[in-house]
């Protein structure tokens, strides 16, 4: 079991990143917006604390993967096992939002949410791939439960395998992640495996993050 907190700096998050996630695309947004933008990534900046925690197992778990993700983790040697969160301290800040009524930071920080969850897993996946070089082995891309076929509430076979350790994330009884803005999932590793650019058209999931960030045609 591997597990790591992160700093703010550590995520690389740029303005660019959160109003992207807002759906700006490449427009600029006006300058309120973008002065809000930076008060919020000012009040986190202090106490983020976004982990990530992450497991190999040698044997594929009896999850129900579907076609998708069972084809893209094909020749994999290992499995590793993820959830990332942006932490309850954010998930209490989100809340307090709420309850102040403040619409224009709540939309600001559940943007900003998601970008720090996304990118926390991108570390995991940094430090995951510096853990197996010395075997000469390639992660594929993440997938997560929800997504390519693979029902979201096979979280509650995926959760007991940390035994407890899930940086302190929880599962709904519906199989939702406490905090919200949290990411779990497998990734196949080995030397034969590879990852590649997220392919859409594999996909008929309309919702997928990944899609939504796709450049507009």
């Amino acid at each position: 079991m591997t597990r790591k907190t992160l700093t703010y700096d550590e995520l690389r998050i740029t303005p660019a990143d959160v109003y992207e996630q807002m759906g700006y695309r490449d427009a600029v947004p006006d300058d309120m917006t973008q002065r809000e933008t930076q008060a919020v990534i000012n009040e986190v900046y202090t106490w983020l604390q976004p982990q990530f925690c992450y497991l190999v197992e040698a044997v594929l778990p009896p999850f129900d993967l579907g076609a998708i993700i069972r084809r893209q983790l094909r020749g994999a040697e290992a499995y590793a096992l993820f959830i990332c969160t942006s932490g309850t301290a954010f998930d209490a800040y989100q809340q307090r939002l709420k309850d102040d009524g403040d619409m224009v930071r709540m939309f600001i920080a559940d943007a900003l949410g998601s970008v720090i969850a996304e990118r926390c897993a991108d570390r995991m996946e940094e430090h995951l791939q510096e853990s197996i070089d010395k075997l000469g082995w390639h992660h594929t891309n993440r997938f997560s439960p929800g997504y390519c076929g693979w029902h979201v509430s096979q979280q509650q076979l995926l959760f007991p395998l940390f035994n407890g350790n899930t940086c302190g994330v929880r599962l709904t009884d519906s199989s939702l992640m406490v905090p919200i803005k949290s990411v779990s999932g497998i990734i196949g590793v080995g030397e034969k495996v590879r990852r590649l650019d997220y392919t859409c058209g594999l996909c008929d999931f309309q919702q997928c993050y990944k899609r939504k960030l796709k450049p507009a045609k």
